[in-house]
């Protein structure tokens, strides 16, 4: 199986919901799977975790961004936030979820192979 690796390049909450549901199918699958939050895309990571359609998707029976997030961690998805956007965002490692790597694009791409699905979201 191909690894999948997610760029995330946006503060929306929802579109990192379903990157995280794909990874997260990926990893239970059997497969790897990583997500690279770049610029002000770090910020969905500052504890505590929580998204304005959280709410909904309680009341359909779906998890919470902050579930998804401890699941893809358990699962083994590699998530890593970006250097700059930790600046950018005014946070630093310690406000992140324990297990969050930081990185950069440079490490995130070499770690990425010519086989590997990479979707940008």
């Amino acid at each position: 199986m191909r690894d999948l690796k997610v760029l995330v390049t946006t503060g929306d909450a929802e579109r990192l919901r379903g990157s995280l549901v794909l990874a997260c199918a990926q990893a239970a699958l059997g497969g790897q799977a990583s997500l690279f939050f770049q610029l002000d895309a770090v910020g969905l990571l500052k504890l505590p975790i929580s998204a304005p359609q959280d709410a909904n998707h309680q009341a359909a029976g779906l998890p919470t961004l902050a579930t998804l997030i401890d699941e893809a961690l358990n699962l083994g998805v590699v998530l890593t936030a970006c250097q700059s956007g930790l600046t950018l965002c005014q946070l630093t490692a310690g406000d992140l979820p324990k297990g969050v790597d930081i990185g950069g694009p440079v490490s995130f791409l070499q770690a990425t192979d010519d086989q590997a699905r990479l979707l940008v979201i």
